[in-house]
């Protein structure tokens, strides 16, 4: 190609090069030569502009470019042309969409949960156990039995799903709290400055006060059932890991058996009392939390509660939730597991009917001492690390 041009300066005729050799160079940036490039993009440039000012034009057939002959080929300075290709900066672009509040939100539920899991798992195993009454009542004699019967590693039982489950499960859960306080919150701010939503039938208006709403009551239930709906099959997969792990040995066998026993149904197993159970739980746990944590802080004259009063204020959310819910989670848990035994009763009023009759009310509370000391330290840690997350995660943004 070079030959050629330096043939076009001596003789003046046209002449003829393969043009996808300029888009070659142009596309790739290789300077094969400084002065054999500069001249071969002054000739491209040039063109253009003499195209516009001249009226000329310059022909393309195919694969090959007519240049003037009266084009001055000879290289000079003032034809220096410093082509710059730019790049999106992925990573700054990715850095930006990880620290959008959503984002930053999803993410820090979901580190919080996956090591708050880690530590917990054993007292988790042990609580399932007692709630669906398999081996002893008794919290250290149900480890010392795990322990015989599967050594250490039975503490970690159903561990690997757990962790698959509660890393969704509270992502989605304390994603979705935010969102919908926020939300709620908005739209009552706007509700007061323009009124309340009406509803209009015929010549009738209706007007709904929503005052009377707490957006973080809202914001908990959704969050509770949004989660509950996201992670319900990995909810049963873990439970039939923990119960029975010489029936399912490994998660790969327990979802071929659910699968083939009840299709895609089966993995849903026990949904509308899982939801039922978690609506007060949920919106028991957020509102405790949000309710103490602003009352404090405002009766401390402080913006924020310090790691260790984060670790407090959770785990007495999660006892009041868990106490006031419990006979709900006992239910479901009967039901949820019964199909396993074959006897699974047909509702959850039945379920809660069968354990006041054999074991009487205070059967509703079964395992309840093993699901405080699993809850308490579970809602605190994670509300401690889900903070932290934040404040690592959301620092530009966490007073906006």
């Amino acid at each position: 190609m070079w030959q050629m041009l330096q043939i076009h300066a001596q003789s003046k005729k046209e002449t003829f090069f393969p043009f996808s050799t300029v888009c070659f160079v142009l596309r790739s940036r290789i300077i094969l030569n400084a002065t054999r490039s500069k001249l071969l993009i002054s000739f491209i440039v040039s063109m253009a502009a003499e195209s516009q000012s001249q009226k000329k034009t310059y022909c393309l057939f195919g694969d090959i470019m007519i240049a003037p002959k009266d084009f001055d080929l000879s290289p000079t300075k003032d034809r220096q042309i410093n082509l710059q290709l730019n790049f999106p900066d992925v990573g700054r672009v990715f850095n930006d969409f990880i620290r959008t509040r959503e984002v930053g939100e999803f993410l820090s539920g979901a580190l919080a949960g996956a090591m708050t899991k880690a530590i917990l798992a054993p007292l988790e195993t042990i609580r399932t156990r007692m709630v669906v009454g398999v081996g002893s009542r008794n919290i250290g004699t149900s480890f010392v039995q795990v322990i015989e019967q599967q050594g250490w590693q039975g503490l970690w039982a159903g561990n690997t799903i757990n962790m698959l489950r509660i890393i969704p499960t509270q992502a989605i859960e304390l994603g979705t709290f935010e969102c919908v306080k926020r939300a709620m919150t908005s739209a009552q701010e706007k509700w007061m400055d323009t009124g309340n939503p009406k509803l209009q039938i015929g010549n009738a208006s209706l007007s709904f006060s929503l005052s009377w709403l707490s957006p973080v009551a809202v914001a908990g239930a959704a969050a509770g059932v949004v989660s509950t709906l996201a992670c319900h099959p990995l909810e049963v997969l873990k439970d039939r890991l923990t119960v029975s792990p010489e029936v399912y040995p490994s998660l790969r066998i327990a979802v071929h058996k659910i699968y083939k026993e009840g299709g895609i149904v089966g993995l849903y197993a026990g949904l509308g009392p899982t939801l039922i159970g978690m609506l007060p739980y949920s919106t028991c746990y957020y509102f405790m939390y949000e309710t103490i944590k602003k009352s404090y802080c405002r009766a401390q004259k402080k913006e924020s509660l310090s790691r260790a009063e984060m670790l407090l204020v959770g785990a007495f959310s999660g006892l009041t939730a868990s106490t006031i819910s419990y006979p709900l989670e006992v239910a479901r848990k009967r039901l949820m597991v019964g199909a396993l035994q074959g006897k699974c009763p047909p509702h959850m009023v039945a379920a809660l009917s069968e354990v006041i009759r054999e074991e009487g009310l205070l059967g509703l509370y079964r395992g309840w001492g093993a699901s405080c000391l699993k809850v308490m330290p579970s809602s605190g840690i994670t509300w401690t690390f889900y903070e932290a997350w934040k404040d690592i995660l959301l620092a530009d943004r966490r007073h906006v």
